[in-house]
């Protein structure tokens, strides 16, 4: 039977209701990296509105590891327990919870969009970045500091401590985030790693990083729940990252233990030209599906409940994210749903509103 949006998807022991999840998005409303009352009815509400998941945003596994200062953490204990309460407030509507573990790297210490989010200086704030190279994001962003080895190993354990929080807090799914530019990424790509050494030159040193992240999670993260990496499929950039690594990257994730590679694309340079378009991405998912023999999903422009089966019907991905039309409508799975025709209950504090 083909599969559809509403077409419920287990990975591993969990159980996605329905293939829609929502993509992490930054807040930059935490305080010292503690979520707060808000981050419990942004993520709350998407789950009441009948997503599949809903994935907390980028969550610094160090304070170094923050895009800003009011990004999201987990590099203590005491951050746990607002988490737990959301992620049971998620499960508890029949949502899975999830997180996506990050470390900004280069493009860290800035300020949130609405304060201009341009880089900050220690006077305002602001920290030293670290990179797997000396090169800076762009114009204004501060030279930042090439990560040692001692620096690596506690990037990865911090992957692995953040990974342990996860689960106290309760999380049933987690996303490395491998995209936009942030870390992970910048050591993936030939345009920002320019290292020497066993972290750098060739593909598989490289990947090397990720590789170590992966494995010190899945240490962590029961064999039970699922592990997504998201990816910057292709810089946009001749001589950057192409959609054939993604497939060979994507290839030796699911040896690791990755079950799903969440594809998106650029973020690591500045200044690319990218044909943006409704679902531009899912070409790019499509492909590393096909080729790499592993479940995707697609993101990035994706706001017709139509368009969003078809990519399921037509198995050009397993699992649609979707990210500003989940903040234009908290409710857009049950509208899609009712689009559809597909059957669905509401919260039954909501039953009076539906047929």
């Amino acid at each position: 039977m083909t599969s559809h949006l509403f077409a419920p998807l287990q990975i591993r022991d969990v159980t996605l209701r329905n293939r829609i999840l929502i993509s992490p998005m930054c807040q930059y409303s935490c305080v010292d990296g503690y979520a707060t009352d808000w981050h419990l009815v942004h993520l709350g509400s998407r789950a009441v509105g009948g997503a599949g998941a809903v994935i907390a945003e980028a969550t610094a596994v160090v304070p170094g590891g923050r895009i800003s200062p009011g990004d999201l953490g987990l590099w203590e204990e005491g951050q746990v327990e607002m988490l737990a309460r959301i992620f049971g407030f998620i499960d508890a509507q029949g949502a899975v919870p999830g997180i996506q573990l990050a470390h900004a790297g280069r493009k860290a210490s800035t300020a949130a969009p609405w304060l201009g989010g341009k880089p900050l200086g220690e006077d305002a704030g602001g920290w030293q970045t670290v990179a797997p190279s000396a090169i800076p994001f762009t114009q204004g962003y501060a030279t930042p500091a090439e990560l040692d080895l001692a620096g690596i190993k506690r990037v990865v354990n911090g992957f692995a401590e953040a990974t342990k929080r996860t689960l106290a807090a309760g999380a049933k799914l987690i996303e490395v985030h491998a995209a936009h530019g942030y870390l992970l990424n910048e050591f993936l790509s030939p345009l920002s790693n320019h290292r020497t050494d066993a972290y750098g030159g060739s593909f598989d040193n490289r990947v090397r990083l990720l590789v170590e992240v992966v494995e010190a999670i899945r240490r962590a993260w029961p064999e039970r729940l699922p592990l997504f990496v998201r990816i910057s499929a292709t810089d946009w950039v001749d001589g950057g990252w192409t959609v054939e690594d993604s497939v060979l990257l994507a290839r030796r994730l699911k040896s690791l233990g990755v079950d799903v590679v969440d594809c998106s694309s650029g973020g690591v340079v500045s200044g690319v030209r990218i044909s943006i378009g409704p679902g531009y991405h899912v070409p790019l998912a499509e492909q590393v599906r096909r080729e790499a023999d592993i479940l995707t999903a697609a993101v990035g422009l994706i706001t017709a409940p139509a368009q969003a089966d078809q990519i399921i019907r037509t198995g050009q991905a397993d699992l649609i994210l979707i990210a500003r039309e989940s903040l234009r409508d908290p409710y857009w799975p049950h509208h899609a749903a009712v689009t559809l025709g597909h059957e669905f209950r509401p919260p039954p504090q909501y039953l009076r509103a539906w047929p």
